[in-house]
């Protein structure tokens, strides 16, 4: 352990990563119900992930973006969860300062690649109900290739800066990280030197980033609802919206759980250390459980699939 003693800036290996300060003495009944959400994740998951490989009339770009969306939450959850469990259960609370660093990236890149696929599927809806006659022509598989490609260099380089700047933040000997997570705020609280900018970054990346997305979903949607109140067709306002439910219901819950996130930390002196905590787990741990379930039960050739691949569907429905 390194000396609190010492006020000089020292080259810190690693963090002690404490999760819940206040409940240290029962917080591994916590880890039972986070190991069960972290399962659920990966097996539901991989299911649709299966399902779509496997079944023929799902290879289309609709589903790739939700099998693409299903490997980033399987990818958020596997870089953060298992070492949450086992600081909850094992009292491992030591990370090495590359791992805590790659940690962050993974979270900030990934939350970010989340974010920009709800964007394009936002995308995907809007052409499905206002252009439907240039949707085939118009989201492709090459489409969905340049939207991956996209996705994935927006929110992966811009997310460097977070790791980088915070390796070169000065440390006077504290190594103790309030989080169950490396986040940019847990982090640069250890700082005895100037990190102002870290957490600005940060803040950019939340509002610019991720603000901006969801702006363009808001758009979207109010040029679909555009169009529905206009359909005359009977059924075809409640059709046209029932393909949105899925999409719109993960958007909600996405961007309403990062709003109350990024208030609680705004806000972190005026209310316990813990909520904020809980809520950066929440926010990894609920949104890959729910994803895949929700479009498992709301839409109707993945459902069909499952129930195909767990041999209660037909086999010879068209």
């Amino acid at each position: 352990m390194i000396s609190v003693n010492t006020t000089s800036s020292v080259k810190v290996t690693h963090f002690e990563m404490i999760c819940f300060p206040s409940y240290q003495s029962w917080q591994h009944w916590l880890s039972v119900p986070l190991a069960l959400l972290f399962i659920s994740a990966v097996v539901a998951n991989v299911t649709i992930l299966t399902v779509i490989r496997r079944e023929q009339r799902l290879h289309e770009p609709m589903y790739y973006f939700i099998g693409f969306l299903g490997v980033i939450d399987i990818v958020l959850s596997t870089c953060t969860v298992p070492k949450t469990l086992g600081i909850l259960y094992f009292n491992w609370k030591e990370i090495e300062v590359t791992s805590c660093l790659i940690q962050m990236y993974m979270i900030n890149g990934f939350f970010g690649s989340e974010s920009a696929t709800f964007l394009v599927m936002a995308f995907d809806r809007y052409v499905a109900i206002c252009n439907p006659l240039r949707y085939s022509s118009m989201i492709t598989i090459r489409f969905f290739a340049k939207a991956i490609a996209f996705i994935l260099l927006r929110d992966l380089l811009v997310s460097v800066p977070c790791p980088v700047l915070a390796a070169q933040l000065p440390h006077c000997s504290a190594n103790i990280i309030e989080n169950c997570i490396c986040t940019v705020v847990s982090v640069s609280a250890l700082a005895c030197g100037y990190s102002k900018i870290n957490k600005v970054y940060q803040l950019y990346l939340a509002f610019i980033v991720l603000g901006g997305d969801l702006i363009f979903i808001c758009l979207s949607y109010c040029l679909i609802l555009g169009v529905v109140f206009r359909l005359r067709a009977k059924g075809a306002a409640a059709k046209a919206l029932n393909t949105c439910t899925p999409h719109l219901i993960l958007v909600s819950f996405f961007y309403s759980l990062l709003l109350v996130l990024i208030f609680t930390n705004t806000m972190e002196k005026t209310i316990p250390p813990d909520i904020p905590i809980l809520l950066n787990v929440l926010h990894i741990v609920i949104p890959p459980s729910l994803n895949p379930i929700v479009y498992g039960l709301r839409t109707k050739e993945v459902k069909l699939g499952i129930l195909k691949l767990i041999g209660l569907g037909n086999t010879n429905a068209p």
